[in-house]
């Protein structure tokens, strides 16, 4: 496991660094990427041996309690940092925090001003859920010749504004062979098939926690069933504790400390005393 120092300072081991991504066609290999917004689910992901998981900038240092080894991407949010020095700052307090990258899916101007910094960026291309309105739907993206074309053309200005990597969302698998094959980014695919350097799903997905399964996923788990059992036996205690409040049964002599009837006559006496 290669040995670094991250932006905080700190000599660190990962399970990947970026120069590993970019080596990964090279080598043939492909990593795995999932969610973590907890030290409980970093934890786990480790445990698991997924290399990379992605974060709100918020939570970088709650998920490097969870994990001190795995490749830790950090989601710069619409509105958590609007103005260049907003982003900037939210950007170094991530990587400063823990994080080793971070991502964005702002416009080609504000990545070339992380990458101008050295900061590792994460583009966001395909379908990206809050520029939706753009392409009318929840859809594949790049399904035409056209719309590919035009998709291709955003994949060469991400890499020239200097981003390294690139999350593929719902591009047709394909394409994104294709793409994959021509573009030096690193390719991240969430739902854009397999000819990619990362595969990445949504840790609630994968554990089987979401309400609707998107098409591109997969769950492995049964989590929402055990949460659900979790609420039920929550209420189920609870309900039987107002019951025994309410029955006078609660507390009982188990669960009350005693005093020697010569104390509590002790205090008595001194109360008593002290009316007079």
């Amino acid at each position: 496991m290669p040995r670094i120092f991250d932006f905080g300072g700190r000599e660190v081991e990962r399970s990947i660094t970026v120069a590993g991504l970019r080596a990964l066609r090279q080598a043939g290999r492909r990593v795995a990427q999932a969610t973590a917004e907890t030290a409980d689910e970093a934890a786990a992901a480790e445990a698991a041996g997924i290399e990379m998981v992605v974060c709100r900038a918020a939570n970088v240092a709650r998920v490097r309690e969870g994990s001190r080894r795995v490749f830790v991407t950090a989601a710069l949010g619409f509105a958590d940092a609007v103005t260049g020095d907003e982003i900037l700052r939210t950007a170094f307090s991530a990587i400063t925090s823990g994080a080793d990258a971070v991502i964005t899916g702002r416009g080609f101007d504000t990545v070339r001003m992380l990458a101008n910094e050295r900061i590792p960026v994460m583009g966001h291309l395909g379908f990206v859920p809050r520029k939706s309105t753009w392409v009318g739907s929840i859809r594949a993206v790049g399904k035409t010749a056209a719309e590919a074309v035009e998709l291709w053309d955003q994949f060469r200005r991400l890499e020239d504004a200097g981003a390294f990597a690139v999350e593929c969302e719902i591009i047709p698998a394909a394409l994104m062979a294709e793409i994959h094959r021509r573009t030096a980014l690193v390719t991240v695919s969430l739902g854009s098939g397999a000819e990619a350097d990362v595969i990445f799903l949504f840790t609630s997905d994968i554990c089987g926690e979401s309400a609707r399964l998107p098409r591109h996923a997969r769950a492995w788990g049964k989590l929402a069933a055990l949460h659900q059992q979790v609420r039920d036996a929550r209420i189920d205690a609870l309900t039987a504790f107002r019951r025994e409040v309410d029955g006078g049964s609660y507390p009982g002599k188990a669960e009350i400390a005693a005093i020697a009837d010569e104390e509590l006559q002790g205090f008595r006496a001194a109360v008593d005393s002290a009316k007079q």
